[in-house]
């Protein structure tokens, strides 16, 4: 009679445990119960030779689009995109339409991710009623609700008493504020950019003082109110610098960056191709070494996609017609390890870091999610690191395909999923 799974032989990476090495992982019950054990017959044995055992991906940062707008994702796909790219743990976005402001809201998130059975889905709510940033939202329900944090993603708050009244609010409930840092005035209906390569193609530039302001005014506000922030995809050195003095000065701030800002520059902008255009806009090198040394140095506490789907019919369109955003849920490891791991500039160990332990620290994940601690929940990621493919449409379970990485191979992947000790996605 099977009584567990024993995943064999592989490479071992927790940094939670400051474990990398070769041994086996027992589970037993949905939890992780040893390490080092033999075979006794009574298990599924799932060889992992070549491959990294880690626990799996948590993405602080990913748009599901539903309710409001299926077409172009919803949360059955969306999970299933979560899974393909090796992720046991999404954290979705409130600018839904409705938008997540109230605990009905928040447990119909729940009630379609339970129905989906992909990966564990926490929900954030709502800053201000209905995201118009003019009265906050019943903070007190949503947290009762479960949600993990609290957002007005995809804008920010231009009323700074407003946002001081919910850092100050939230305290009683340990949970962050997190930041969308961009002042809409000074983005003034920008596409890229604001920069030499913005004014040679003859788009409107989004200058990076739009992005810094408002991050400078969310450090200090936190600050101020002893308040909990995480600032989201941080794109600029200079706001890479606020940070970096923030946490030397005591303000309880993390942050996140994506792969793209990683990546990615505004160069490539001069193809027009509207799925490199997104918010906050992609920037110079210097922005993305930068970024790439603020998240080496621990200025920069983790990745995360900025998952945003759209349709092909929304897309498709002029660069200055079409939305903001890309999908990232399925390329992102295999981004990082081709531009980063495979380059020298990053390990293995700090990638799991960055992409799973301290994603759950951040937001308090329960049940020990982002560690192979014994006792842990077995939500891990099996990656073939040497693993070569070829991003593709017909490969991609999101709904949408707007992915800048389309046609480009890449190397490593996560080959199987197990959230909380089943199987859910296997190459």
């Amino acid at each position: 009679m099977i009584q567990g799974i024993l995943i064999k032989n592989g490479r071992v990476i927790d940094p939670s445990q400051n474990m990398d090495c070769v041994t086996n992982v027992l589970i037993e019950n949905g939890r992780i119960t040893g390490f080092g054990m033999q075979p006794t017959g009574r298990e599924r044995e799932i060889d992992a030779t070549g491959k990294i055992v880690a626990p799996g991906l948590i993405d602080l940062h990913t748009h599901l689009r539903e309710p409001g707008f299926e077409e172009s994702e919803t949360i059955f796909t969306g999970t299933d995109a979560a899974l393909n790219g090796g992720y046991t743990s999404i954290c979705c976005v409130p600018n839904t339409n409705p938008p997540i402001d109230t605990q009905a809201d928040v447990e119909f998130i729940q009630d379609q991710a339970a129905r989906a059975d992909h990966c564990n889905v926490y929900v954030i709510g709502c800053i201000s009623k209905n995201r118009e940033g003019k009265e906050l939202s019943e903070m007190g329900y949503l947290a009762r609700a479960g949600v993990i944090g609290f957002s007005d993603d995809g804008s920010d708050i231009e009323n700074a008493e407003l946002l001081r009244r919910a850092f100050e609010y939230v305290q009683m409930f340990n949970l962050p504020i997190m930041c969308h840092t961009e002042d809409s005035n000074l983005t003034n209906r920008g596409v890229m950019n604001e920069g030499i390569v913005a004014t040679r193609l003859g788009l409107r530039g989004i200058p990076s003082l739009a992005e810094d302001v408002m991050t400078a005014r969310a450090i200090m506000l936190a600050e101020y109110t002893h308040g909990k922030l995480h600032l989201m995809h941080i794109s600029t050195s200079k706001g890479v610098q606020l940070i970096r003095e923030a946490k030397k000065n005591g303000v309880n701030v993390t942050a996140e960056v994506t792969p793209h800002h990683l990546t990615l520059t505004e160069d490539l902008l001069e193809s027009f191709d509207s799925n490199l255009k997104m918010a906050p806009p992609l920037r110079t090198r210097a922005d993305v070494d930068a970024c790439i040394e603020g998240l080496l140095d621990g200025t920069l506490d983790c990745v995360s996609t900025d998952h945003a789907p759209h349709s092909a019919e929304k897309k498709q369109r002029e660069i200055d017609l079409a939305p903001f955003g890309i999908v990232g849920l399925e390329t992102s490891l295999a981004v990082l390890n081709t531009e980063l791991i495979l380059k020298g500039r990053m390990t293995w160990p700090q990638l799991i870091e960055k992409m799973a332990t301290n994603p759950a620290k951040i937001i308090n994940l329960p049940d020990g999610k982002g560690t192979l601690q014994v006792g842990a929940d077995a939500d891990i990621v099996l990656i073939d690191p040497d693993l070569k493919w070829t991003v593709t449409e017909s490969e991609m379970r999101s709904r949408s395909k707007n992915s800048p990485w389309l046609g480009q191979e890449l190397t490593g992947r996560a080959v199987m999923v197990l959230v909380n000790g089943r199987i859910r996605m296997k190459r």
